[in-house]
């Protein structure tokens, strides 16, 4: 395995690849979104459980989105089956990723546990207001984010154990800085264009109530075609031999 230092510009690189590689599959890539996050909020519905139990799963289930993008951009049709790769590699990987599981769990619920105390129980905010308690939940579990941008595919692609995984995930991300924030920046500014659009557009044809209906499945379309950028984000920042070469141009650290 190789760590490689990508240009800032390759996080735009990224965002491209994303769309145009959703755009060849769309309805399996949404399809399998759609499956992902229907399983959550089923699990969600399950008392204290559910709760672990999904978080277990993120793991393995990002994994199972980022095959999806490999495959349907190796010009292939991503079956359902993709979306438990994650458990088909062999015990020791499957572990690995129970592993990660358990350790995404943990971390998430201290750093939720830390928000409430801090700024109370996040609430549902009315038009215009700021949710300060979501912001601090959302800063607390950056390092998580750090920790797991990168650490399921290391464990599944290149069977990396997983604590070097997230040691490795961190200084991936820190080490092409500036692409993910080109890259972070970029979906940012899509979000709300995008987002903006259909808002206005809802408004002007009936009203808050279709701006919303028009906003929401538009969100989710756009988390879809997120994730699969996700994956370039990972192709570009380790390399092994048996892998498939960097889509952008890299240099070595």
């Amino acid at each position: 395995m190789k760590l490689n230092v990508v240009a800032p510009r390759s996080g735009m690189e990224w965002v491209k690849l994303g769309l145009r590689t959703f755009f060849r599959q769309p309805l399996a890539l949404a399809g399998l979104f759609f499956m992902y996050m229907t399983a959550v909020l089923v699990l969600s519905q399950l008392p204290v459980v559910g709760a672990v139990i999904g978080g277990m799963l993120v793991p393995a289930a990002t994994l199972g989105l980022m095959a999806a993008t490999a495959e349907a951009h190796r010009g292939r049709f991503p079956m359902p089956s993709v979306l438990v790769s994650a458990f088909r590699a062999g015990r020791q990987r499957a572990r690995a990723m129970l592993v990660l599981g358990a350790i995404y769990t943990i971390g998430s619920i201290i750093a939720t546990l830390l928000a409430a105390l801090l700024a109370g129980s996040p609430e549902t905010p009315q038009p215009g207001e700021f949710d300060g308690a979501t912001l601090v939940a959302l800063l607390l579990h950056t390092p998580l984010f750090l920790m797991f941008w990168h650490a399921p595919a290391l464990v599944h692609w290149h069977g990396v154990s997983p604590g070097k995984s997230l040691f490795f995930s961190v200084v991936a991300v820190l080490r092409n800085f500036g692409a993910h924030l080109v890259f972070g920046l970029s979906w940012l500014a899509l979000f709300i264009g995008v987002g903006s659009f259909f808002g206005l557009l809802g408004g002007m044809l009936g009203g808050a109530g279709v701006a919303q209906a028009m906003v929401m499945p538009v969100a989710l379309l756009m988390a879809a075609m997120f994730s699969c950028s996700i994956y370039f984000s990972f192709r570009d920042s380790f390399v092994a031999e048996e892998d498939l070469p960097p889509t952008t141009e890299t240099q070595a650290p």
